[in-house]
């Protein structure tokens, strides 16, 4: 009876392992996930900050688009996406992709981009689609939720999957 449970649940652990789930990583080592680089904060302090250029894997069936919600976990106020929520199309039934870095402080988003909720304190820093890290290097943490959804015309109609990468302290 051991064994065969045994056996069971190490079918089980490796079918979970086979699917994997969402997976997103940050592709330039200029983020390491530690520290926000240097000149990627906000323009109140001094930085013309872009989004990190971000790996995704394991894309589940079904999803045509990603969205990346950027957040600050140490002010609420900025969590939950307050930093901007922006969707990246992707072909459907793709695996895989990396998602190009996007300009802070701007509406002009590069093709292949949509706005879903711009960021939260445009009369704090400057307005745009990303606000870059901007607590003034008081150590708030900073993250990366990456969903893949179903995309329809613009408005995100299922969300698949998500996954969330810490991109640093600021």
């Amino acid at each position: 009876m051991k064994q065969a449970l045994i056996a069971i649940f190490t079918l089980f652990v490796s079918t979970a392992h086979a699917e994997g789930a969402l997976r997103a990583s940050l592709a330039d080592a200029a983020w390491d996930g530690n520290k926000i680089p240097a000149g990627q904060q906000c323009a109140r302090f001094g930085g013309k900050g872009a989004t990190p250029v971000i790996k995704v894997e394991q894309i589940p069936v079904g999803a045509n688009a990603l969205v990346i919600e950027f957040s600050d976990l140490t002010y609420q106020p900025m969590n939950n996406g307050g930093h901007g929520k922006i969707a990246y199309r992707i072909a459907s039934g793709s695996k895989q992709t990396t998602i190009p870095s996007v300009a802070g402080h701007s509406f002009d988003l590069p093709s292949g981009f949509f706005l879903i909720e711009a960021q939260r304190a445009p009369s704090w820093d400057k307005a745009g689609a990303y606000l870059p890290p901007c607590s003034g290097g008081k150590g708030n943490t900073y993250v990366v939720t990456v969903k893949a959804v179903k995309e329809v015309d613009g408005k995100i109609s299922t969300s698949l999957a998500e996954t969330t990468v810490k991109i640093g302290l600021y």
